[in-house]
């Protein structure tokens, strides 16, 4: 099947600050540490969990551990959350083709993580939870636990991620002709 090609918009190059032209492989490279620093902490946390057999209020991740605070911060994974989502924003006109397309899923899954997390922000602030629950909760939260389902939304956002990376990074001829930024191979 093929996919139309379509070019990222001329003026996406430069702005902000050549984020999609001159600067796109620096800027995903420095996004990809974000995330998985992010991996590693949910990671470090299900570890803590299902191989050290810790309750989850005690397994608290990297960052967690000396800063017990971050755990139940909803300020700070609602920002992670609102961080994730700009940047999946602010990179996508770098992307072209099968790439575009990927990092777009990937774009989608995390707007409504970042709902999700706008939701918990709002009850942890109000003290009015979600369906008489004692604590936060988020819609899916209502069906998944919360490290469960974020190792889950972790992963749906990730891997459309991985795939437009890697098509980014070998992109087709035509896809290639039409990139716009500093991932563009050089020709053969």
């Amino acid at each position: 099947m093929s996919h139309p090609v379509r070019s990222a918009p001329a003026t996406s190059a430069g702005r902000p600050w050549g984020l999609n032209g001159s600067h796109h492989r620096a800027a995903l490279g420095v996004f990809m540490v974000i995330v998985l620093a992010h991996w590693a902490e949910h990671l470090t946390q299900a570890y803590q969990i299902w191989a050290l057999g810790w309750k989850p209020p005690q397994a608290r991740g990297v960052l967690g551990m000396p800063f017990p605070w971050l755990i139940s911060s909803e300020w700070l994974h609602y920002g992670y959350a609102a961080v994730m989502l700009f940047f999946l924003f602010l990179l996508r006109p770098g992307f072209v083709g099968r790439s575009r397309t990927w990092w777009t899923v990937a774009l989608a899954v995390q707007f409504w993580h970042h709902i999700e997390h706008l939701l918990l922000l709002l009850q942890s602030q109000s003290g009015h939870f979600l369906a008489g629950r004692a604590v936060p909760t988020s819609i899916l939260q209502l069906v998944l636990p919360r490290v469960e389902l974020h190792l889950f939304y972790n992963s749906v956002v990730f891997l459309p991620m991985v795939i437009a990376m890697y098509f980014h990074l070998r992109p087709s001829r035509a896809e290639s002709r039409v990139m716009a930024c500093s991932c563009r191979p050089l020709p053969a």
